[in-house]
């Protein structure tokens, strides 16, 4: 005559954590009736519950009745089992809370050249806060053409950048940022810096020498370019500003850009009601990245930055 054994437990699963949490109760508080106030359930709720998880166990866990509750020696070692699961649980709970908290790693972030004195400053306020919720963290900044940080986007080199928007690359998210406004401008020295912008025609203003870039922009935009004589070319807007300065061409620069050297009265914008263009600003995260917990944090705070 062969004796039946219950089937061995294979798996722990969600169920089974309520269950020994409820039997954890039920034990420390003396009884079924004593653990329905502890508990927010009826004592007939509690007694199916512990009868589930006998079932589930195929062991008795207790005794009770009239004598009242007791334990049987199969409970006491599930009670003690129990407690050391649920405190790994909670452990665990805890230890990637903290990790949330202690940001660790890097952050490999890839810049346009001269975002820095947008007034704006959304990069500059979420690079902050990044830092306040990951002292240990390690931000790692390259200042490059806008061509350059969608190519380390891409290959992994970088984690996120922050470039012109210019059409969507195949392998690349954009989520956009803000606007900037670019003029024209000429600088002190240059043959129209003194001349009154009602004075001042298109046909003019075109006939200058002027610069063009070699970085990617939306064609709408190319398109203020194709209508100057660009003579010269350059491949930021830092290359762009130098042309300008030395008052041989005129050229495109964001205005925020080239407000120090307006203030200075060494720049000027030529008829910026007509000639300008705004640009969008994005930042560009790989399609189908790894999760990595330091970037993700940046982009969320840089969401919420205004």
């Amino acid at each position: 005559m062969s004796s039946h054994r219950p089937t061995p437990l294979t798996q722990v699963s969600d169920f089974d954590i309520r269950l020994l949490r409820l039997f954890r109760s039920v034990v420390e508080c003396g009884g079924f009736s004593a653990a329905e106030g502890t508990l927010g359930i009826s004592r007939s709720a509690i007694s199916q519950q512990m009868s589930d998880l006998e079932q589930r166990l195929g062991l008795r866990l207790c005794q009770r009745g009239r004598a009242g509750f007791a334990l049987t020696e199969e409970g006491r070692e599930v009670y003690n089992s129990a407690l050391q699961l649920l405190s790994a649980l909670e452990s665990f709970r805890t230890e990637v809370n903290g990790l949330h908290r202690h940001l660790r790693g890097e952050l490999n972030i890839g810049l346009t050249d001269n975002l820095v004195t947008l007034p704006h400053m959304r990069i500059t306020h979420a690079l902050a806060r990044l830092k306040e919720r990951g002292p240990d963290v390690r931000i790692n900044i390259r200042m490059v053409p806008p061509s350059e940080v969608e190519r380390g986007v891409l290959d992994g080199h970088l984690h996120v950048g922050v470039v012109p928007q210019s059409g969507a690359l195949s392998g690349l998210e954009y989520q956009p940022l803000y606007e900037e406004r670019s003029l024209l401008y000429c600088a002190v020295g240059h043959p129209l810096f003194y001349v009154d912008d009602a004075k001042l025609d298109d046909a003019r203003l075109n006939a200058q020498e002027a610069i063009a870039p070699t970085f990617r922009l939306p064609g709408e935009i190319l398109a203020h370019y194709q209508a100057l004589n660009c003579t010269a070319s350059a491949s930021d807007r830092e290359g762009m500003a130098f042309l300008i300065l030395t008052g041989r061409y005129i050229g495109y620069l964001p205005d925020h850009y080239a407000n120090v050297w307006v203030q200075q009265g060494r720049l000027r914008a030529l008829k910026p009601a007509t000639r300008f263009y705004d640009l969008s600003l994005a930042s560009v995260t790989r399609k189908g990245r790894r999760p990595h917990l330091v970037l993700e944090t940046f982009l969320e705070v840089l969401a919420a930055t205004v």
